[in-house]
C-alpha cells in the first residue's frame, strides 16, 4: 500500500522528534478522578510522543463519560495514533486498543493501547524541480545540485514530518534569498510513501517567479541627514541582482553607523522586477548622546567611563566622539572626529588622546595625535594615517622622567573570513599593522614597526545538519588557534615611546598572567616594554549538551604562551594553561577562564565579553 502526501503533509499534526526505540514497556497515565485509566505499551520514544499528543488523553477527566462515547473515542484514537506515528516515520504500525474493568472497582475502566511501530521509513530519493524564470537560467542546474546537497533531508536519512517540512522550507528559503524573492512552493510538491518497503520518494517543486534586480532607494524618516548619507552607508548598487544577504548587510551598516535608532530595509516586489525599488525606513538618533558606564574586568579591575557623541558637529558636519575612562591602571581622555563616508566608504578621521597607564613596572604618561583615512567593511578594514606619539616614562621608585617622541606614517588592514559573527565556528582572520618614521629631538633616528595577528577556527568532525543552528556549529567541537608577532626595527640605544613597544599577558593574550606582566626584565627586576613580541594559543572548545540537546554553553581547555624581548634570540616563552566555559549571551560571547601561569606559579581568573578582530 502506498501513501501519497502532497503539499503540507499531516495538516494539524504537531512536528515531532524521533529517537532510537528501546524495548517496549507499559506506562500508566492515571488520575485520581479519571473517567478511565490509559496504559500505553510501546517503545519509549513512541510512548513519549503518544503521551504528549494523543487526543484521547483530553477526555480522561470527564466525570460523565458514557461507555458508548468511550467506544467512539477509542475508534478515533486508533486513527489519531496512526497519524502521530506517521509523523515520526512509522507508516505500517500495529495498533491495538482494548478495554476492561479495573480490578476491585467494576465502575472504573482501563484502556490499554499497544503499539508495535515496525521499521521506520527512510528516504530513497529526493528530487528538486525548478520552474519559472529560473528554468532559463544557465546556473539552474548548479543551484539545484546545491539545494539537494544542503537539504536537511537526504537519501538514506529517516523520514519524519518535521524533517520534511524543514527540507521544503530550506529549499524555498535558499531560492528566495537570491534573485527570486517571490519564489513559491508548487502544489505538486509531495512525499510518496511506500509503506510496504518503508521508503519515501520526495519531490520538491519550486516556482521561482521572475528574477529581480535592485532599483533606487526610496528613503523615509530623514530630518537632519540627507539621502546621500544613507545611500553611501547602504552601498546597494542599482541594477545589481537581488540578494537578501546584501539587504540585511545594508540594514546592519545603517544601524551600526550610530546615526539611526532603527532601520528597516526591504524590497518592494510589487513593482517592475528589472528595477524593484529598495525601501529604507529610518528613525534618526538624537543628535547628541551621553553614556555613563561602570564595569569591571579581571585585568584592570573596576572601570568608570563617560562617552559623549555629537553626530553632526556644527559647520563641519563631522561626528565627534569623546571618552573619559578611569581604571585601576589606566586613565584616558580622548576625542575623535569622523567625516561622513564618501562613495567608496572611505572616511577622514582625526583623533587626540592623553592617558596615564601602568606598563609593566613603569608609569607612562602619553599623548597621541592621529590623522588619516579609513574604510570599514564586513570582511576588510583598511586605514592609513600619520601619527605623533609622546611618552614620559617614570619608574615606580623614582620621580625621574624619560621622554621620547616619534612621528610615523602607518598602514593597517584587517581581513575576516569567519563563517558567522559574533559566534564563529570556522574560518580565520588576519590583521597587519605597518609603520615607519623617525624619533623627534636630537638626534633623529629612523625606525620601523610591524605587528601581525592571526586567529583561526576549525570545526572537527562531520557537521550534523539536524543539529546545526541549535548551538551554532552542529554540535561538533572546534579548535581555536591564535598567533601574534611584532617587531620594532631601530638602532641600539634609540629611545622610543613605550606605547610603540610591546608587552603581553592578560585576558586577551597569555592567560595565567596579569595584563602587561610579560615584558623585558631589567637587571633591577622591573618589567618594561620590549622591541619583539611572540605569542600564541591553542584552545579546544566543546559544546555542552543537556538531556541530549545542545545548549548555549561550551567548555574549553587551552594552552597560551608569550614572550617579549629586545632581541629575537632572547625570546623565552611564558606558558599559561587552564580551562573555562563560554556562553553565547545576547550581547556576545562571554568567556570565563581559570588559568595557571607556569612561570608565575599562581592561578588567575579571566573574564571577557564580546568578539573582536
Amino acid at each position: 500500500m502506498k501513501w501519497l502526501l502532497a503539499g503540507a503533509l499531516f495538516i494539524g499534526v504537531p512536528s515531532l522528534v524521533s529517537a532510537q526505540e528501546p524495548a517496549p514497556s507499559p506506562v500508566s497515565t492515571e488520575a485520581a478522578t479519571a473517567a478511565f485509566q490509559l496504559d500505553i505499551e510501546a517503545p519509549e520514544a513512541v510512548r513519549t510522543v503518544l503521551q504528549r499528543h494523543l487526543e484521547l488523553l483530553r477526555y480522561r477527566e470527564l466525570p460523565d463519560l458514557s461507555d458508548a462515547e468511550l467506544s467512539r473515542l477509542l475508534t478515533a484514537a486508533e486513527l489519531n495514533t496512526r497519524d502521530l506515528l506517521g509523523a515520526i516515520g512509522y507508516f505500517s504500525p500495529e495498533v491495538h486498543l482494548r478495554r476492561r474493568a479495573a480490578e476491585g472497582s467494576p465502575m472504573s475502566r482501563v484502556v490499554t493501547l499497544t503499539v508495535v511501530p515496525g521499521p521506520p521509513t527512510t528516504v530513497e530519493q529526493v528530487d528538486i524541480e525548478l520552474t519559472g524564470a529560473i528554468s532559463k537560467d544557465l546556473a539552474a542546474d548548479a543551484l539545484r545540485q546545491q539545494l539537494e546537497a544542503s537539504s536537511p533531508l537526504r537519501r538514506g536519512m529517516r523520514f519524519t514530518q518535521a524533517a520534511w517540512d524543514a527540507a521544503k522550507q530550506h529549499a524555498l528559503r535558499q531560492l528566495s534569498s537570491h534573485r527570486y524573492p517571490t519564489a513559491l512552493l508548487s502544489l505538486k510538491t509531495q512525499a510518496d510513501i511506500d509503506a510496504a518497503s518503508h521508503s519515501a520518494r520526495l519531490l520538491i517543486r519550486l516556482d521561482s517567479g521572475p528574477a529581480f534586480k535592485l532599483g533606487g532607494l526610496q528613503i523615509s524618516g530623514l530630518q537632519r541627514y540627507d539621502a546621500a548619507l544613507v545611500t553611501r552607508l547602504a552601498r546597494l548598487r542599482p541594477g545589481a541582482d537581488y540578494s537578501q544577504l546584501q539587504l540585511v548587510q545594508a540594514q546592519q551598516r545603517l544601524a551600526d553607523s550610530g546615526f539611526f535608532d532603527s532601520v528597516y530595509v526591504w524590497l518592494d516586489t510589487s513593482g517592475e522586477p528589472g528595477a524593484a525599488p529598495v525601501m529604507v525606513q529610518v528613525r534618526e538618533a538624537r543628535q547628541q548622546k551621553l553614556v555613563l558606564g561602570i564595569g569591571a574586568s579581571t585585568d584592570s579591575g573596576a572601570r568608570l567611563s563617560a562617552e559623549h557623541t555629537h553626530h553632526k558637529v556644527q559647520w563641519i558636519g563631522w561626528r565627534a566622539a569623546s571618552k573619559l575612562s578611569l581604571q585601576r591602571d589606566l586613565r584616558a581622555l580622548g576625542t575623535e572626529l569622523t567625516a561622513p563616508p564618501d562613495d567608496d566608504n572611505w572616511r577622514w578621521v582625526t583623533s587626540a588622546q592623553a592617558q596615564s597607564e601602568q606598563l609593566g613596572d613603569f608609569t607612562v604618561h602619553s599623548q597621541r595625535l592621529r590623522g588619516g583615512r579609513g574604510q570599514a567593511g564586513e570582511r576588510i578594514d583598511r586605514a592609513y594615517f600619520l601619527q605623533y606619539d609622546r611618552a614620559d616614562t617614570a619608574a615606580a621608585n623614582t620621580a625621574a622622567l624619560v621622554t621620547a617622541q616619534t612621528l610615523t606614517a602607518n598602514y593597517a588592514f584587517t581581513l575576516r573570513n569567519f563563517d558567522s559573527l559574533p559566534f564563529p565556528s570556522s574560518g580565520w582572520g588576519l590583521g597587519v599593522e605597518l609603520g615607519g618614521g623617525s624619533t623627534l629631538g636630537s638626534p633623529r633616528d629612523p625606525f620601523a614597526r610591524v605587528l601581525g595577528r592571526w586567529r583561526g577556527y576549525r570545526t572537527m568532525g562531520e557537521r550534523n545538519p539536524a543539529n546545526t543552528g541549535i548551538a551554532g556549529n552542529g554540535g561538533q567541537g572546534r579548535l581555536v588557534m591564535r598567533a601574534e608577532l611584532g617587531a620594532v626595527l631601530a638602532k641600539n640605544g634609540v629611545s622610543l615611546p613605550s606605547t610603540q613597544l610591546f608587552l603581553t599577558g592578560g585576558d586577551t593574550s597569555v592567560r595565567g598572567y596579569g595584563r602587561h606582566d610579560i615584558g623585558v626584565t631589567l637587571p633591577t627586576g622591573q618589567i618594561t616594554a620590549g622591541r619583539y613580541l611572540a605569542s600564541g594559543s591553542v584552545e579546544w572548545q566543546q559544546p555542552i549538551r543537556s538531556k541530549g540537546l545542545l545548549t548555549d554553553w561550551e567548555g574549553a581547555v587551552f594552552v597560551d604562551a608569550g614572550a617579549v624581548a629586545d632581541r629575537p634570540a632572547d625570546l623565552r616563552a611564558k606558558v599559561g594553561v587552564g580551562a573555562g566555559v563560554r556562553w553565547k549571551s545576547p550581547i556576545g560571547p562571554l568567556q570565563i577562564d581559570l588559568a595557571y601561569g607556569v612561570a608565575a606559579k599562581q592561578l588567575r581568573l579571566h573574564m571577557k565579553v564580546g568578539f573582536s578582530f
